[in-house]
């Protein structure tokens, strides 16, 4: 089966299926309404359930049926969401010499280590600035008056 998208490009199945999954993975947890997939993609009601189906029977999403506006339709989730990495890309232990050495009770530890306390601490006060930051931006300052 061979789709066209707007551009009038021709793309086969496959490259359809991946790219309504990359789509469904980028909204994360909560998924996507299938509907609204289909409209960002351009796709009929038909076209857009046989991918999902495929999706589906492959184990890569689960077809949630939900009440949306009246109407029944299928929320898209997810099963098997990418790692993300970022949480330990500035680790001191993927650079450490003595990684090899490193064990709970050895005299090098991460129990111990003053690098990865460091670096906990530094991680941790970044995430509370941002969150700080995120806070203030979601506040609407209301005029007082006198």
């Amino acid at each position: 089966m061979i789709e066209q998208d707007n551009k009038g490009r021709e793309e086969s199945i496959e490259d359809l299926t991946s790219k309504v999954f990359k789509l469904i993975v980028e909204q994360g947890k909560e998924g996507i309404l299938q509907s609204r997939l289909w409209k960002e993609l351009n796709l009929t009601s038909r076209d857009g359930s046989r991918i999902a189906m495929r999706l589906e029977k492959r184990g890569l999403v689960r077809r949630q049926r939900v009440l949306e506006n009246g109407r029944w339709t299928f929320r898209l989730i997810a099963l098997r969401l990418p790692l993300d990495t970022t949480s330990i890309e500035g680790a001191p232990c993927l650079t450490c010499n003595l990684e090899s050495m490193c064990t709970e009770d050895g005299s090098v530890s991460p129990n111990t280590c003053r690098l990865i306390e460091n670096w906990v601490l530094v991680e941790m006060s970044k995430r509370i600035d941002d969150k700080r930051e995120h806070d203030t931006a979601d506040t609407i300052q209301v005029p007082r008056y006198k």
